[in-house]
């Protein structure tokens, strides 16, 4: 079982919901990475979902975009990304770690050799935004063939077609995109949400995680209501960019423990 089945099957066992936190690999610098995602498991983290930078991230709004920018400025590419897993397998080997991206690194990088590469790495799922089922069947077939699970994007304009093809070709966990727009959107429609979850998860037979525009607890815990998982990205990077350096880590952790607290509802 993967760490990722694994993970929700736990969860599900205790009657919680999955929290995603989403960070940008090397943002603020590559050196904050490890002691980030040691901070984002000791606050409650369930999955980590790692980004890995690009120079045009576009279905990041400008608090990832920035996030990315930053990293790039050190020189952190999709190899650099998955070294920082491999650190971190060293010391913990429960935490599922899913790579969220774009294709263009994938590409260049060679889909079967990175599908690989990222197995070797101890990554359990990757994410490509801008490589939709219909266009990546041998991506998935070879990350299926070693172990990692193919995650894709579900919106509120997905169609039954497209439920069906994400089903076919996905494992892991869907993630939902609650508004129309870019990560850090606002306007989450908490009632849109909790009408088209049961519907989604029914058809495609996996958890079903919710991200953009969950910002604090209170969004939190009401997503958490109806979805199986939230992920939230855009507030933990402007947390990072509004804290001294040396605060950081402590600073995401207590925000994340917040989100965790709620969403188990000890808040």
């Amino acid at each position: 079982m993967s760490r990722i089945k694994a993970r929700f099957s736990t969860l599900q066992a205790q009657g919680r919901k999955a929290l995603i936190p989403f960070i940008t690999a090397g943002d603020p610098d590559p050196e904050m990475t490890l002691p980030l995602m040691r901070a984002l498991v000791k606050g409650g983290a369930d999955i980590i979902e790692l980004g890995v930078p690009f120079s045009d991230p576009m279905a990041d709004g400008p608090t990832i975009q920035r996030a990315s920018e930053r990293a790039l400025r050190h020189g952190v590419s999709l190899r650099g990304v998955l070294d920082m897993v491999r650190a971190f397998r060293r010391e913990n080997n429960q935490t599922p770690v899913v790579l969220m991206g774009y294709a263009n690194p994938i590409e260049a990088y060679g889909v079967e050799i990175f599908a690989g590469a990222a197995q070797t790495a101890g990554v359990d799922g990757v994410l490509v935004v801008d490589y939709p089922p219909e266009e990546c069947v041998e991506f998935s077939a070879s990350l299926h063939k070693h172990q990692v699970d193919p995650i894709f994007l579900l919106a509120p304009t997905s169609t039954e077609q497209r439920f069906g093809e994400v089903a076919a070709q996905g494992s892991g966990y869907i993630y939902y995109v609650s508004l129309k727009g870019v990560t850090g959107a606002g306007h989450l429609d908490f009632d849109e949400v909790a009408r088209r979850i049961p519907a989604i998860r029914q058809q495609v037979g996996m958890p079903v995680g919710v991200g953009f525009g969950i910002r604090d607890a209170a969004s939190a815990k009401r997503i958490a209501a109806v979805a199986d998982a939230v992920v939230i990205g855009s507030r933990i990077i402007e947390e990072i960019e509004n804290s001294p350096r040396e605060e950081i880590p402590a600073r995401v952790c207590a925000f994340l423990r917040e989100v965790r607290r709620a969403m188990d509802g000890e808040t």
